[in-house]
């Protein structure tokens, strides 16, 4: 169980997730989750619920947390940074889930000194079956790391990754819940289309991909492998995978996809 202090610096959803996970794993006591936020109704509606304990302000927060979470949006957080940068230890570790804020601008922030981790989780984390991509600075000590990656993990999954690599993971990872949902919406219409209720067609669908998700998780097998398994010769589900191909699936998922990676670059840029 950790015992170091744990602040967050905005309660909102994916701060709200990540409170929640921690606790529900028990790797954490409430007692030790410090939450600040500038919604009061908000930060009271937490510590009934979780028991947390509610810092007046965000300087308050800096001054006893161990580990910072940055869970706001990216137009305060130089804001805010600057304005706990002074109350902050040395050896506090700052975690920012915030988007386009690269490890250089955080230095630049808070010191080059400072422990600094540059976090991507996606919105499943609502649902604790999130994927994470972790970068540390070179600042973050290996136990440091496996605590961090014991707190992503109370969410779903997580991993290292090389910040160049961020932009892929967003493309893949961070925006593709949305990809899917269209994917889910797109198959749900088709069961409608053949007669089948709205509310039965997207369980049906969402229970299909999660079903999928899960069996390339564990199997260990190739997608392409899993795909095979189910096309048998001259069966239906084969024609659905010609009309697909015919109407440029994997291509048009693959356009959307380097799409993705190319805005998230531009936003570093």
């Amino acid at each position: 169980m950790l015992t170091k202090k744990i602040g967050f610096i905005g309660a909102g959803n994916m701060g709200g997730a990540i409170i929640g996970g921690m606790l529900k794993a028990n790797i954490i006591l409430p007692e030790n989750i410090i939450i600040s936020d500038l919604n009061t109704s908000r930060l009271e509606n937490f510590k009934k619920e979780y028991g947390v304990t509610v810092a007046k302000d965000s300087k308050e927060l800096a001054k006893s947390a161990d580990f910072i979470f940055m869970a706001i949006k990216p137009n305060v957080f130089d804001h805010v940074a600057r304005d706990i940068v002074s109350e902050m230890r040395t050896e506090t570790v700052i975690i920012s889930i915030v988007a386009g804020k690269d490890i250089k601008m955080m230095e630049d922030l808070f010191g080059s000194d400072k422990r600094i981790v540059r976090t991507m989780p996606n919105t499943p984390s609502l649902a604790n079956e999130g994927m994470t991509a972790l970068c540390y600075n070179q600042n973050v000590t290996e136990e440091e790391k496996e605590e961090i990656q014991m707190m992503f993990d109370s969410i779903g999954k997580s991993q290292p990754l090389p910040e160049y690599l961020f932009a892929a993971s967003t493309g893949i990872c961070g925006s593709s819940p949305a990809y899917v949902f269209m994917f889910i919406e797109a198959m749900a219409d088709a069961a409608v289309l053949a007669g089948m209720p709205r509310d039965q067609s997207y369980v049906f669908a969402s229970q299909a991909v999660y079903g999928a998700a899960k069996l390339v998780m564990e199997s260990g097998k190739h997608p392409g492998e899993l795909k095979d398994m189910v096309c048998s010769p001259g069966g239906a589900t084969i024609e659905a995978v010609e009309a697909l191909e015919k109407n440029g699936f994997r291509s048009a998922v693959m356009e959307g996809v380097k799409a993705c990676i190319e805005k998230s670059k531009e936003m570093e840029a």
